[in-house]
């Protein structure tokens, strides 16, 4: 039995959630824990230079995954799907559905954190790519959970997966940090809305997490401030009140915890997860 009864036979699916060791794989596994029937999506395959084979949830990530969350009890299935296409937002969710027989959580966990450069370097195509996964994804994902969750009319969870970049600026990452403060702005109008359906919608912001893409983020930082990865983990840590950067795990707590009825009067936040690091 896991720590929130009332999660037990809950429908979730969790985008981005293909790549091993990834927050979208914790949460999955926590989830599922939890006793929740779990849809494990990513986008399966490799689209366009800005979504190149080594940054992406693989169709066998996403098996793996979902076969690994069986192999230890829980229920779970992968499905692809891209979630720059609005359709395919539409059929997984319907699959979904047609599986389980509900929908009663989407975390909108999809992004892209690996195309960094300078504001004068970025290009179109990699502003249209971060701004396009990382909002209009969490978007199309809010839009269609909504809708199939005010449908069944017993409300439901939507939660999406925001950053330390939600509340504070980057350098090298102005696309980044403009889709996950425009995040916030999107979760907050969405509470709104959604409130009389007893639908609740929140934003994790966490700071930094060593999975791998934090493992590029932390090679990419020291070199382009001109420290050894070494002296750039030590900085990090020398700010953090806690004194470490973010696990995994931490970000799973927070995700089971806002799907549970504890977390009933709970909409519209932007929930720091960072040790202290970011408290506005």
């Amino acid at each position: 039995m896991g720590t929130y009864a009332d999660l037990h036979g809950k429908v979730a699916i969790i985008t981005g959630a293909g790549r091993p060791k990834g927050l979208g794989e914790a949460m999955a596994r926590r989830l599922a824990a939890e006793g929740c029937k779990v849809v494990v999506s990513d986008i399966g395959a490799a689209r366009g230079a800005e979504m190149p084979a080594g940054a992406i949830g693989s169709s066998e990530g996403i098996d793996s995954i979902a076969a690994g969350i069986r192999a230890d009890g829980g229920e779970a299935v992968g499905i692809a799907c891209d979630v720059l296409e609005e359709s395919q937002i539409e059929a997984l969710i319907d699959h979904t559905v047609a599986r389980y027989g509900a929908l009663d959580i989407m975390v909108n966990n999809a992004g892209i954190g690996y195309l960094m450069k300078p504001t004068v370097e970025l290009t179109q195509a990699d502003w249209d790519a971060v701004l396009g996964v990382n909002l209009r994804g969490a978007f199309f994902g809010i839009k269609h959970a909504a809708q199939r969750m005010i449908a069944q009319g017993h409300g439901g969870r939507i939660i999406n997966i925001g950053s330390q970049a939600s509340k504070s600026g980057f350098p090298f990452a102005a696309a980044y940090v403009a889709s996950k403060h425009g995040m916030v702005g999107l979760t907050r109008s969405a509470a709104i809305e959604l409130g009389p359906h007893r639908i609740t919608v929140n934003t994790i912001c966490p700071n930094h997490v060593t999975t791998g893409l934090g493992a590029w983020q932390n090679q990419f930082f020291s070199a382009a401030t001109g420290r050894s990865e070494e002296q750039y983990l030590a900085d990090m840590r020398s700010r953090i009140p806690l004194g470490r950067p973010g696990l995994q795990d931490d970000i799973a707590k927070a995700c089971a915890f806002l799907a549970s009825g504890e977390a009933a009067y709970i909409t519209g936040e932007a929930m720091n997860v960072s040790g202290g690091e970011e408290y506005h």
